[in-house]
């Protein structure tokens, strides 16, 4: 997904964090960002991880 940082209009800095799940929050415009070019939905991007697995490496 770095190379389509540009497309979105985010940073690959921001897409790397995103991918390696360092990204403690995010934001709705981010999303559509992603979302948008791709053709998919936020459900399509996003997953739940359950609170004792945050912050386990």
């Amino acid at each position: 997904m770095g190379e389509s940082a540009p497309d979105v209009g985010i940073t690959p800095a921001n897409v790397a964090v995103l991918d390696n799940g360092r990204a403690k929050a995010g934001r709705r415009t981010t999303l559509d960002a992603i979302c948008r070019p791709l053709g998919c939905r936020p459900c399509d991007v996003l997953r739940r991880v359950p609170d004792e697995v945050v912050g386990e490496s």
